[in-house]
C-alpha cells in the first residue's frame, strides 16, 4: 500500500533490512517483474554498476525503444522517465525520485516556448532532449549532445530554427555548422559551474593531460578543450586511448565508468569531487542525478511506485520529434 506521506515526497523511505542484500534483491526483483534498469553515466556508481545498461540521453532513449520489459526503472531525472513513458506508453515506467529534475529543463517551460514561438512563426523548433514532455510536444525535431551537429547539418540551410533550451549547446552547433539558430537562454547549472581558471590551473599541473568537455559548458571553457562530445563521446575517446592523462569538464559520474573502462588512464575532474552536494554548491555533481539511491530503487520496485504518466495528447505530439530524431540518428 502507498502512504499517502510517500505520495507526497515523491519517493518511497520504507527502511531498507540491513541484513539483506539489496543489490541481490533489486536484481531478483528485476527477473520477477520483468524490469530493466536503465542509468545515466551522471548517477552514482553503485547504481551504474547493477543497472541492466547504462548510457547517455541518446542511448538511453534508444534502449527504451527497444526493450521487451514490461517495467523500465529510470535511474536518471524525470524527463528520462517522462521520455521512456513517451516511447513505451503501454509499459510501466519509474523514477525512484520524482523531485530528481533538471535545471536545463526547467529554464525552459512550455507555456514560454508557445509564446515565442508564436512571435516567430515561420521558425521550427529543434529542442535538447533535456526538456519536459509539454516543451517536446512543441518541438519539430528532438535532439541531445551526442546528435544535434548531425541532426541540424541535414536540415535545409536557409531553415530558420529555434534551439532550445540550452543556450550553451546552440551556441557550439552553431559555431560547427555555421548555422544561425535562434538561441534560448538556458543552461545546466552543473557544466555553466566550471572555469577557465581551473582548467587552466589543471593543465598546468598536468601538461600532458588532454581536456575533455561537454558541450553544454560555456564557449570560453570550450575553447580549451582537445576534445568536445557528449558523456558517451568523451568516454568513447578515452577507451580508444587507454593510457592518457584526462582534465574532464563535465558531471562527475563520468568519471565511474571512465575509470572502470580505462584503469591504465589518470582522470582530473575539474571541481573537487564531492558526494554529498547541495544545490547551489559549486562542484561538479548534479545533486538531481545523486538523489536516485539503491535504496529507492528497491522500495520502486517493491511497491511499483512512483510511475511517471505523460497525458494522451501530449504524448502523441511529443513522441514524434524523438523518432524523428531517432530515424535522423
Amino acid at each position: 500500500m502507498i502512504k499517502e506521506e510517500w505520495k507526497k515526497k515523491g519517493y518511497i523511505d520504507e527502511p531498507i533490512d540491513e541484513n539483506i542484500d539489496i543489490v541481490k534483491e533489486i536484481r531478483q526483483m528485476c527477473r520477477e517483474k520483468e524490469a530493466v534498469i536503465l542509468a545515466h553515466y551522471y548517477v552514482d556508481g553503485k547504481i551504474q554498476d547493477i543497472a541492466d545498461f547504462i548510457g547517455d540521453s541518446l542511448a538511453l532513449a534508444r534502449k527504451a525503444a527497444e526493450t521487451e520489459a514490461k517495467i523500465i526503472v529510470m535511474c536518471g531525472v524525470h524527463f528520462m522517465a517522462e521520455t521512456c513513458k513517451i516511447l513505451c506508453p503501454d509499459k510501466l515506467v519509474l523514477c525512484p525520485d520524482l523531485n530528481a529534475g533538471c535545471s536545463l529543463a526547467d529554464s525552459c517551460n512550455a507555456a514560454e516556448l508557445k509564446a515565442f514561438k508564436e512571435q516567430h512563426p515561420d521558425y521550427m523548433v529543434v529542442s535538447y532532449v533535456n526538456t519536459t514532455a509539454g516543451v517536446k510536444a512543441l518541438t519539430d525535431i528532438v535532439v541531445t549532445s551526442g546528435n544535434a551537429k548531425k541532426i541540424v547539418e541535414q536540415l535545409p540551410k536557409d531553415e530558420k530554427i529555434i534551439f532550445a533550451p540550452d543556450y550553451n549547446l546552440g551556441n557550439y552547433i552553431n559555431s560547427v555548422t555555421g548555422r544561425n539558430m535562434l538561441l534560448w537562454n538556458g543552461g545546466c547549472h552543473v557544466h555553466e559551474r566550471f572555469s577557465v581558471t581551473d582548467i587552466l590551473r589543471l593543465k598546468k599541473e598536468h601538461p600532458e593531460a588532454l581536456v575533455l568537455a561537454h558541450p553544454e559548458c560555456k564557449s570560453p571553457v570550450l575553447a580549451t578543450a582537445d576534445i568536445i562530445g557528449s558523456t558517451a563521446v568523451l568516454l568513447a575517446y578515452c577507451v580508444a586511448h587507454p593510457e592518457g592523462e584526462y582534465i574532464v569538464a563535465t558531471e562527475s559520474g563520468i568519471l565511474h565508468e571512465m575509470r572502470k573502462q580505462c584503469p591504465d588512464s589518470v582522470f582530473y575532474p575539474v571541481a573537487p569531487e564531492i558526494t554529498d552536494c547541495s544545490s547551489g554548491c559549486s562542484c561538479n555533481n548534479c545533486e538531481y542525478m545523486k538523489m536516485n539511491t539503491l535504496e529507492k530503487i528497491y522500495n520502486s520496485l517493491k511497491y511499483e511506485f512512483p510511475s511517471v504518466d505523460v497525458p494522451q495528447e501530449i504524448s502523441r505530439k511529443a513522441v514524434k520529434p524523438i523518432e524523428r530524431m531517432l530515424d535522423m540518428s
